[in-house]
């Protein structure tokens, strides 16, 4: 606390990210859900050949080459996208556009209990009114749980995190139908590890109050340029641009929009990595239930797993982080009895189980 602290910043509770190795620490990173391949090598060609002198002037506004992309591949129109500087900072854009301030009608915005963390933070930090859901047994969310509800908006992610858990399209729609007066915000961070999921955003010409967001930090290997986006109505769209304008119009540096383009054009690319990661995580979900651990049944690109009986998650996340090997803990009621691990490379995976082995 700082006495030149606003009273905002003194009470903030900020998200707490995974851990970073140190400079020259070599570890197995399998803690912050990172694409364990490289981008696409239409992103090499895009770096090799970019002009520096470009660096001098303002990129576009509006990334609109990435807009486009993303349009062509969802098949919307530019006017439904919404580029921004990660997907968190389109999130906490959704939370300042969509969401009401509490003091204003008293209502809130419905997320699950056990979800991405950042949504309480965001809430708080904007003064929205936020109710946890619980989750139902086995982590599921139930969409009958969000229908009904004098609320402001919804906000779900799909897959969940960190329990790796599903929805299907149907229970979206559902929550769609029940809800037609306040924004229903999907976060689909995830969603392109899902085997046979069709993405909400094929939704969005049905239904006006639907927002989808998205990031090229995972199925695209691109966590390091930090580029998400939403897509929506077009009456969404321009709320979020009108948000956006008010502290920062040039959100999208130069280089990061051609590379993002880059990468998401290039669909044969993407297709392998995925399937690759797909077939990983099928691989180590086999080897930790061989192992006594419990597992749900993941659509993401991590697997949430109860060690068993003989050791505790937080024993052994911290047995590991000894080996070199970094996955993800949280202290917290209910989920600290699980632990969340990204999935690599085969071979990084390999070594995890050698090194779980050892512990058991």
């Amino acid at each position: 606390m700082s006495k030149f602290w606003n009273s905002k910043i003194n009470s903030a509770t900020p998200y707490v990210a995974g851990e970073q190795p140190g400079p020259g620490q070599k570890v197995i990173k399998l803690n912050t859900n990172e694409n364990p391949y490289p981008p696409s090598p239409k992103v090499r060609e895009v770096l090799d050949n970019f002009d520096i002198a470009d660096l001098r002037l303002y990129p576009n506004t509006g990334s609109d080459i990435v807009r486009d992309a993303v349009a062509k591949v969802y098949g919307l129109r530019r006017e439904n996208v919404f580029v921004g500087n990660g997907s968190d900072e389109v999130l906490a854009l959704c939370w300042q556009t969509f969401f009401e301030k509490e003091y204003n009608t008293g209502k809130s915005v419905l997320v699950p209990d056990i979800s991405y963390s950042f949504y309480p933070v965001f809430s708080s930090f904007y003064d929205v009114r936020c109710e946890a859901v619980p989750l139902r047994e086995g982590f599921f969310i139930d969409p009958d749980d969000y229908c009904g509800r004098d609320c402001c908006g919804i906000a779900v992610a799909n897959p969940n995190a960190p329990t790796a858990r599903l929805m299907p399209l149907d229970d979206i729609r559902r929550i769609l139908d029940a809800n037609p007066d306040v924004p229903v915000l999907v976060d689909e961070a995830y969603a392109d590890f899902a085997e046979g999921y069709t993405s909400a955003a094929s939704l969005i010409k049905e239904y006006k109050n639907l927002i989808v967001v998205m990031t090229l930090s995972k199925s695209y290997s691109l966590a390091g340029i930090r580029m998400g986006f939403a897509m929506g109505d077009e009456e969404l769209i321009t709320g979020l641009t009108m948000a956006r304008d008010s502290f920062n119009s040039y959100p999208g540096d130069r280089v990061a929009q051609k590379v993002a383009e880059a990468a998401i054009l290039d669909r044969d690319y993407w297709e392998k990595t995925r399937q690759a990661i797909i077939a990983t995580r099928k691989w180590v979900s086999s080897e930790l239930a061989s192992l006594g651990f419990e597992l749900t049944d993941s659509q993401a690109n991590f697997v949430w797993a109860k060690p068993p009986e003989q050791i505790d998650a937080q024993t052994l996340y911290n047995n590991l982080k000894s080996k070199g090997i970094l996955i993800r803990y949280f202290n917290k009621p209910v989920i600290n009895e699980y632990l969340r691990i990204t999935v690599g490379t085969d071979d990084e995976m390999k070594a995890l189980i050698n090194a779980i082995r050892e512990e058991l």
